[in-house]
């Protein structure tokens, strides 16, 4: 007899990269963009007028947005500002990782050859009393997904 099992919730997760230095930059309130999607051509048969085939050519991957508190002397905002400012990129593979309430991997995303390209800091306002966020934008060349975790 199977287990009956909830869906996964999406608030306990990790995000590792494949840095030099520092797990603390591991921490975030958000991640977002984990999606591909398959993109087709299109193919005109002659003397066909009802339909045009449609030829799968390669895949294409939303952007990848971190968002999390603003951290005085991170190494992953040091690598942000060298690709941005100084255009030193160094390409890093990193993992978000869907934890269960046990702190177990559900699902795993394996992100390859991640760049920088866009740093975002939220508005200051003397009215609020917010944390600053800084968001994180990455693009990609793939991902792979490890599903069948124990």
């Amino acid at each position: 007899m199977a287990l009956f099992q909830y869906p996964a919730t999406g608030f306990h997760f990790l995000v590792s990269f494949e840095l030099p230095s520092s797990p603390v930059d591991v921490s975030f309130q958000s991640v977002s963009g984990l999606s591909v999607e398959l993109e087709f051509e299109e193919v005109k048969e002659g003397g066909q007028r009802l339909f045009t085939h449609q030829l799968p050519v390669r895949t294409k991957h939303s952007d990848l947005v971190l968002k999390r508190g603003l951290y005085s002397g991170s190494f992953l905002t040091k690598w942000f500002n060298d690709a941005l400012d100084n255009f030193i990129y160094l390409p890093i593979n990193l993992e978000v990782v869907l934890l269960n309430e046990n702190h177990l991997p559900i699902k795993v995303w394996r992100i390859a050859h991640a760049l920088p390209k866009k740093l975002e800091i939220s508005s200051f306002n003397a009215e609020s009393n917010e944390i600053v966020v800084e968001t994180l934008t990455l693009t990609y060349h793939h991902v792979e997904v490890i599903n069948d975790l124990p």
